[in-house]
């Protein structure tokens, strides 16, 4: 810190280095655009109210009081700050330096001063780490003094003196007279008032001032500590335990974002008008993956947030949620960095799928992926609350019942100010670190913990480790399933989902051979031989018989009625196919009739008639003109890759683009000081913005300026002005000439200099 104080927070910026002051902006990147011209300037827009909201928001409890503490005593020294806060003076003096670091606090001449408008916007309660105390007076009474009088007044006054404590340190006096000596004093108020233990404002409103507020508390701004970290109630668990639990998660959230996706690929959901998707395709999602729907649209977000899925165009051109090309590289990953790109677009996210389902406050019930669904402090209560799971001990995890409150108290101690919300972002934080794998049995397993640290690889490394290695066979049993034993390779997986449908997931897969499921790998284009071929490859065991009388029993069925363009035609070599066919009792609705012994035809289209021929039990294929048989699988649909989520969009990238904008920033200022540095001599004209930072220093420093100002008459003239506050574009101060508070236009003030 420095010794000798400076003017201005202007000046102190001025004398910071440079990497103090890139620090500055890191820790308040709201500075950065657009980028102030010089220190000045800087220092003006650090103390706008809407900077100030957003820089004490990331304020921890202890932090907010230390400051409190210096409000309440305006000009002061480091030693005092740590004597009026009960917390330990090493604590005290940490967040003194991280307040002053902020620019929240400035070494002034006279000793550490708050930045102007602090005190307007650090408003609330003990909650928010305000202690109730007001400002001391502008002539303070010693401590010693303030203890004479306290013991003077009656025991009423006392009580009546601690209940404005209490209520924060303010009171209306009702008719008690204002200016009265001790020796007439009647009432409890009026002897309060005539010693000067309550002070009256202009609005009639008597305020306690902060040295006798301090007196009542022992020279503390608080009663009760507040450096005490809450504590979260934990329950062993071993380690081991907690990873393989997790581990578990991971792999089931990354098999059903495979699934979901693979599904979308060919048979993609519309997209709603506003952007987001659909309650009946969200049902059918959450179906499909076996997850409620909290689980379901957390997955769909986190996929969308990842670039995995965007909207794009559907069979019939229609705007619909697609996989995009990145999925197919996602794709060629190992399962565990597959598992990363999930949880790092998770974890820089600000979406809240924990809304959908939910009302808005119109009443209409959020969809997931519309863009409304986003918080801006979901991002940030997602990380404190994994590095408060963080901070347990390896074997322990938060204890039922009790440790989401703990989890809760902790962030909310570190954040005290916003939002509202906190407890149910935290709640909602936990609930989907689980879903993801970022958690097991509600602790923090070694690989999550090494990705918080940043080291991405070795935690890749470290989940692959206790992942199941793929497996590239399969057991196939008599009753026509087949059993995967393990994580099967993503070909694989694909090609036996061709053939049969899948029975039950889990550690182990069970698939289901049936009729339709081999139907469906001929429509795809597979001969029989092709079949067996493949059955035998896959297989740990010999191919069971039933499985071999399957394949060639659909196999001697299928084609053997042949669909043509009429609208469509019916051919078959077998009249017993096609005559049962036309007499069938569900076929009546088709339209079918004999024109040979061995064609029928139809006004139904084959797109129609195709599936309703398979439901009533034909595996027809489809002719061409030449009589050759088209075989055509069903197209995998891709979107492109919205242009915010592109690689060039990752979080690295992002904080490198950060870091240059606050060098570049850092750079222009310096250069914006030393242009300031030459210009001519104050009172010359100056621009609207060098004229907010003059004004801005002046009321910083409390010094007299001389203004030169045109009036709505357009007259040219000085005034000679206290500066109070800048707020909207608007001075206002004490005008000496007109002995009262004025209120100036800054754009119309062409000079400020300071009075001699």
């Amino acid at each position: 810190m420095s010794t000798s104080g400076h003017r201005s927070l202007a000046d102190q910026l001025r004398a910071w280095p440079d990497e103090r002051l890139a620090g500055l902006l890191s820790l308040r990147p709201d500075l950065v655009s657009p980028a102030p011209h010089d220190s000045g300037q800087l220092a003006s827009r650090a103390a706008t109210r809407s900077s100030l909201q957003r820089a004490l928001d990331q304020l921890s409890r202890l932090e907010l009081y230390v400051l409190d503490a210096l409000v309440v005593a305006g000009h002061t020294d480091p030693d005092e700050v740590v004597g009026l806060v009960r917390a330990a003076p090493e604590a005290v003096r940490t967040a003194l330096g991280r307040l002053l670091d902020a620019a929240l606090v400035w070494e002034g001449t006279s000793g550490l001063r708050v930045l102007t408008g602090v005190s307007e916007v650090h408003v609330g309660g003990p909650e928010a780490g305000v202690s109730g105390l007001r400002p001391r007076s502008t002539d303070p009474l010693p401590a010693a003094e303030v203890e004479r009088r306290v013991a003077e007044v009656s025991e009423q006054a006392r009580t009546m003196l601690h209940a404005v404590l209490d209520a924060g340190g303010e009171a209306t006096s009702g008719s008690s007279r204002h200016t009265v000596s001790p020796a007439d004093a009647r009432t409890p108020a009026e002897e309060l008032l005539s010693r000067r233990l309550l002070v009256r404002r202009t609005d009639g409103v008597v305020v306690l001032p902060g040295e006798v507020g301090l007196v009542l508390r022992g020279g503390r701004t608080t009663t009760e500590p507040v450096d005490e970290v809450p504590v979260v109630p934990t329950s062993s668990r071993g380690a081991d335990m907690v990873a393989r639990a997790a581990s578990g998660a991971a792999f089931e959230a990354v098999r059903r974002v495979e699934l979901l996706l693979e599904t979308w690929g060919t048979h993609p959901p519309s997209a709603l008008r506003s952007g987001g998707l659909g309650v009946r395709d969200l049902k059918a999602a959450t179906t499909l993956l076996g997850l409620d729907e909290a689980g379901t649209a957390l997955l769909v977000e986190t996929a969308a947030a990842a670039g995995l899925l965007a909207q794009g165009l559907g069979r019939e051109s229609e705007p619909a949620w697609e996989p995009t090309d990145d999925y197919d590289r996602w794709l060629g990953l190992g399962l565990a960095a597959r598992w990363r790109v999930l949880v790092r677009a998770w974890l820089t996210s600000p979406r809240m799928p924990a809304l959908v389902g939910r009302k808005d406050p119109a009443g209409k019930t959020w969809n997931a992926l519309v863009p409304e669904l986003v918080g801006a402090h979901q991002v940030e209560t997602r990380r404190l609350t994994l590095d408060a799971l963080a901070s347990l001990d390896p074997d322990a995890v938060p204890a039922s019942g009790t440790g989401l409150p703990g989890v809760v108290a902790r962030v909310s101690w570190l954040r005290p100010r916003r939002p509202r919300n906190r407890a149910e972002q935290v709640a909602w934080a936990v609930e989907e670190a689980a879903v993801l794998g970022m958690t097991g049995l509600g602790g923090l397993p070694d690989y999550a913990r090494t990705l918080l640290a940043g080291d991405e690889d070795a935690a890749v490394a470290a989940l692959d480790a206790l992942l199941p290695d793929p497996v590239e066979q399969v057991l196939l049993q008599a009753d026509l399933t087949a059993v995967a034993p393990g994580p099967l390779t993503s070909a694989l997986a694909r090609r036996l989902a061709s053939v049969a449908d899948v029975e039950s997931r889990g550690g182990a897969t069970v698939y289901r051979f049936t009729p339709t499921s081999v139907r469906r790998s001929l429509d795809l284009g597979w001969t029989a031989a092709e079949l067996h071929d493949f059955l035998g490859t896959v297989s740990a065991t010999p191919v069971p018989q039933p499985l071999s009388y399957l394949v060639d029993d659909t196999a001697r069925t299928f084609g053997s009625v042949r669909v043509g363009a009429a609208e469509a035609f019916l051919r078959s070599d077998d009249e017993t196919a096609l005559a049962e066919l036309l007499h069938h009792p569900r076929a009546q609705t088709l339209g079918l009739r004999r024109i040979a012994p061995t064609v029928l035809v139809t006004a139904t289209p084959i797109d129609v008639l195709l599936p309703r021929l398979r439901e009533l039990g034909a595996a027809p294929v489809v002719e061409g003109p030449d009589g050759e048989v088209r075989v055509a699988a069903p197209d995998q649909l891709r979107a492109r890759v919205p242009r915010e989520r592109r690689a060039g969009a990752a979080a690295a990238s992002r904080a490198a683009r950060a870091e240059a904008s606050v060098a570049h920033v850092v750079s222009a200022v310096r250069s914006g000081d030393r242009a300031a540095a030459s210009r001519a001599e104050p009172g010359a004209p100056v621009s609207p913005a060098d004229a907010l930072s003059a004004l801005r220093e002046a009321i910083e420093a409390r010094r007299t300026v001389v203004i030169g100002y045109v009036d709505q008459q357009g007259r040219r003239g000085d005034r000679v002005v206290d500066p109070l506050r800048l707020d909207g574009g608007v001075l206002t101060g004490f005008d000496h000439r007109a002995d009262d508070e004025m209120r100036f236009a800054v754009h119309r003030v062409h000079s400020v200099r300071l009075a001699d």
